[in-house]
C-alpha cells in the first residue's frame, strides 16, 4: 500500500495563492510530528495546486529543512510530482511540486435506490473506470453481487503495478433502506434484509480493502469540498438530487456528519407546497416527483435513471416541477438560514447540468419572495463536481482518511 497510515485532526485554509496558514494548519517541526505535517503538507498541494517547498514552509510555519524533508519523502513515496523549475528570481530556481495522479487509487460505492455505481479514482479525484448497475429496488445480494463483478473489472483496467496502490473503498448509500418500501415499491420482506446485514463487513472481506460507510448525500457534500473546483466557501449547505433529495452541512471548512452520520439530511424538513400544506422536502423537491408527474401525463420516466446528462421530459412537467422544488428548497433554507449562518447554498444533482442551472436561477427567485427580514440570504450556487458526486464522495472517503487532515468530522459509520 502506498505511504504510511497518519492521522490528525484538521485545521482549515482554503488559499487560492501561498499565504500565511492559519493556526490549525501550522504544522511542528518536532521529529514525532512528521506524519502530521506530511498530510497538512498533501491537503496544502490538492487545496492550492502546485506549491513550492519555500511556499509549504510560509503556509505552515515549518523550516526550510523539515519542509525539504517531508517533500523528499512524498515524492520518493510517488505521491508528490516536480513541475518545471521557475527561474528569474534571486537564489536558487523554485521547483512546484503537485499532486501525482498515479500516486494511489480509491474505489467509491455509491448504493441507491434505483441503481448501484462502483467508481475508481486516481490521488486527484479523477474517475479511471466505473461501471454502474440499475435496479428496481437494492438488496444486499444485488449490491455485493454487483461489487464482485465490477471490481476486477476496475482493478484491471489499471497497469499491474499499479494494482497494489488501490488503497480503500468508501461506501455512500442512504440509512435505514428499510424505511423507505412504500416509496421505492420494494417488498419489506427484501428490504428487512438490510436490518442484519453488515454490508460495510461483507465487502471489506471481498475485496480485502479497508472500507468506509457514509449516509450518501454526505458523501456527496464531501465530494464538493474535497475535489470541487473555484471558490470554496468555508460554510455552505448542501442540497443533491437524486431519487429523493438529500443534503449535507460544510461549517468552518469541516463537513458536519453529526452523531449518526445524517446530520443535515435535509429530506424531511417541513417545508409548504404551493397549496400552503406542510409536507416533506423530499415529497416536493425529489426526482420522484418529477417521475410520477411525468408517469401521470403519460411519459416514461426511465431515462431519468439511465443518463443524468439528458432528459426527455416535456417542457410544461418539467417547468412545472421546477416551480414546486424551487419554492421547496427556499423555504428550507429560509428555516436553515435562521438557525446556521450560512455564506453559500450548494446545488448539485443527477441532472443535466442546464436544469441545475434553472433550479439554482429559480432557487434564488423563490427565496427572494419570502419575507427574509432578520436574515442574511446566502448565495445559491451551482455544486461544482456533478452527478458522480455520490461515488465520487465515497471515494473520498479512504482519501482523506489516509492522505488529508481531516475535513470529515466525526460520524458513526452504518
Amino acid at each position: 500500500m502506498p505511504g504510511r497510515e497518519m492521522t490528525v485532526r484538521q485545521g482549515q485554509e482554503t488559499a487560492e495563492r501561498p499565504a500565511a496558514a492559519e493556526p490549525g494548519l501550522r504544522g511542528s517541526n518536532q521529529s514525532g510530528m512528521r506524519a502530521r505535517n506530511e498530510r497538512l503538507v498533501l491537503s496544502l498541494v490538492r487545496r492550492a495546486g502546485a506549491l513550492a517547498k519555500s511556499d509549504i514552509a510560509r503556509m505552515t510555519g515549518l523550516s526550510a529543512q523539515t519542509v525539504s524533508v517531508i517533500m523528499r519523502e512524498l515524492e520518493r513515496d510517488g505521491l508528490l510530482c516536480r513541475g518545471e523549475p521557475i527561474r528569474g528570481r534571486i537564489g536558487q530556481p523554485s521547483v512546484p511540486m503537485s499532486l501525482a495522479a498515479e500516486g494511489a487509487y480509491f474505489l467509491g460505492l455509491k448504493i441507491g435506490r434505483r441503481s448501484a455505481e462502483l467508481v475508481l479514482i486516481d490521488f486527484l479525484g479523477q474517475p479511471v473506470a466505473a461501471r454502474r448497475r440499475i435496479y428496481s429496488y437494492p438488496t444486499p445480494d444485488a449490491v455485493v453481487d454487483f461489487t464482485a463483478e465490477a471490481l476486477p473489472l476496475l482493478t484491471g483496467s489499471l497497469p499491474p503495478e499499479a494494482r497494489a496502490r488501490v488503497g480503500g473503498m468508501g461506501i455512500a448509500m442512504p440509512f435505514q433502506l428499510w424505511n423507505w418500501v412504500q416509496y421505492v415499491g420494494a417488498p419489506q420482506s427484501e428490504m428487512d434484509a438490510w436490518r442484519e446485514r453488515d454490508i460495510q463487513t461483507e465487502l471489506a472481506a471481498l475485496t480485502g480493502l479497508p472500507v468506509h460507510l457514509r449516509n450518501d448525500a454526505t458523501a456527496a457534500c464531501g465530494a464538493e469540498l474535497v475535489f470541487g473546483t473555484g471558490e470554496r466557501p468555508k460554510d455552505f449547505l448542501y442540497f443533491y438530487f437524486a431519487y429523493f433529495i438529500g443534503g449535507g452541512l460544510v461549517l468552518n471548512g469541516h463537513l458536519y456528519a453529526g452523531r449518526t452520520g445524517n446530520a443535515a439530511g435535509v429530506g424531511p424538513m417541513p417545508v409548504p407546497d404551493r397549496s400552503g400544506r406542510m409536507r416533506r422536502l423530499l415529497n416536493v423537491a425529489s426526482m420522484s416527483v418529477l417521475a410520477e408527474a411525468m408517469e401521470r401525463a403519460g411519459e416514461d420516466p426511465a431515462a431519468l435513471w439511465e443518463n443524468p446528462d439528458h432528459w426527455e421530459v416535456s417542457a410544461p412537467v418539467l417547468s412545472d416541477w421546477l416551480d414546486g422544488a424551487a419554492a421547496g428548497l427556499a423555504s428550507a433554507i429560509l428555516s436553515a438560514s435562521a438557525l446556521v449562518e450560512m455564506e453559500t447554498v450548494m446545488i448539485d444533482g443527477w441532472m443535466p447540468p442546464e436544469i441545475r442551472a434553472e433550479m439554482v436561477r429559480r432557487t434564488h427567485a423563490a427565496l427572494h419572495r419570502l419575507d427574509l427580514s432578520g436574515i442574511e440570504p446566502p448565495q445559491i450556487r451551482e455544486g461544482t463536481v456533478g452527478a458522480q458526486a455520490r461515488a465520487l464522495g465515497a471515494a473520498a472517503i479512504p482519501l482523506s482518511q489516509r492522505y488529508l487532515v481531516e475535513a470529515w468530522g466525526a460520524a458513526a459509520e452504518g
